[in-house]
């Protein structure tokens, strides 16, 4: 009987070979261009270099109440840049946002005031006014599609009509009342503008409020589901639509956020000063914004960070007071601020594509 076909050597199929040395796939992205394309790393080589400069071209920075009001320049303007900025992720933006600091602060001081009140009450009024001002910006937004460039400027202009013509028909005149000697005035200034020493320095409590909320808009973007949905509907809402991301609830609180901003900024400079100013607040929208982009923020949304903001805002902060303890006229404060902005969206631009090139 013949045997059956004998079985061959057994064949080990040999891997398939891995990519080259000049595949791009194998190569992995240098770290300098890793940490490159990071939103803020170019604002913070900035921060930094504006900071060394006053130091050497305004000696008296370097006295550690100088750094403390630096410091106290910076918050006010850090705070508001914030939501401004997760705003701006998200693909909006809000030229209400100055004026509703002085809605926020004026409504709170007649409410006060008129009625013989306890400040708190008139705060809490105004924290419900400046979350419903943020939420119907965000609602007229998402149910008629136009532009938030549109949508906020009637809200500025209608803000900043009723601020003056409200302030005038209540109090006769075009700022507020004092309100230092009304209950529960000495707790609300503990809250909101109160000091503290540290080394003899005296350091305004907002400094402190402005690092904590920096740090807890970092975490909710890098380690929450909402900081996911901030980013996609700043990418692309129809695709974040698609996938399940609730736009409109996303978009409509990114709005009452920066009303939230606007609320504790305006108590901040009441509590401050005691009375408040109806025409002020025209043109620190543009601030805010600015500082957000400084700081790494798109204009067409969907990149950026919390981080950047803070160091935006410093650099605001450093060049507003170190044109003043460099003794240089100040009206060069606004050149400035125009050569910083354009300088940080030229640089945003080299390190965004600088970090993309492989």
């Amino acid at each position: 009987m013949s045997a059956g076909p004998q079985a061959g050597p057994a064949v080990t199929a040999r891997p398939a070979p891995g990519p080259g040395p000049g595949d791009g796939r194998a190569r992995r992205r240098p770290l300098a261009l890793r940490l490159l394309a990071r939103p803020e790393v170019g604002v913070l080589l900035g921060a930094v270099a504006v900071f060394v400069f006053f130091l050497i071209a305004a000696p008296s920075v370097r006295d550690g109440g100088s750094l403390a009001t630096v410091l106290y320049q910076s918050s006010t303007i850090g705070i508001m840049a914030l939501p401004v900025a997760l705003l701006m992720i998200g693909g909006e933006f809000d030229l209400s946002a100055g004026v509703a600091v002085v809605t926020s602060a004026l409504t709170a001081s007649m409410l006060s005031y008129q009625l013989t009140m306890n400040v708190w009450t008139g705060v809490v009024v105004a924290l419900a006014l400046s979350l419903g001002v943020g939420a119907f910006n965000g609602w007229v937004l998402v149910r008629t599609g136009l532009p938030s460039f549109l949508v906020t400027l009637g809200t500025f202009l209608i803000l900043q009509g009723t601020n003056l013509a409200v302030t005038k028909l209540v109090t006769g005149n075009v700022a507020t009342d004092d309100i230092s000697d009304m209950d529960g005035f000495g707790q609300a200034e503990a809250l909101f503008a109160s000091s503290f020493g540290v080394g003899g320095v005296q350091v305004k409590i907002t400094v402190v409020w402005w690092l904590v909320f920096a740090a807890l808009a970092t975490w909710v973007l890098l380690r929450t589901r909402y900081g996911n949905w901030v980013f996609a509907v700043g990418g692309d809402k129809e695709s974040a639509r698609a996938v399940g991301v609730p736009v409109t609830f996303t978009k409509i609180t990114l709005f009452m956020l920066v009303g939230f901003g606007a609320w504790f900024v305006g108590m901040h400079q009441l509590f401050s000063f005691n009375t408040v100013q109806s025409g002020e607040g025209v043109g620190q929208e543009l601030i805010y914004i600015a500082a957000a982009v400084i700081g790494g923020c798109l204009l067409t949304g969907g990149h950026g960070s919390a981080v950047g903001p803070v160091f935006g805002a410093f650099m605001f902060g450093m060049v507003n007071q170190g044109i003043v303890y460099a003794g240089w006229n100040p009206d060069w404060f606004k050149a400035f601020l125009g050569v910083m902005l354009l300088g940080a969206v030229l640089v945003n631009l080299w390190v965004r594509r600088a970090a993309t090139r492989r």
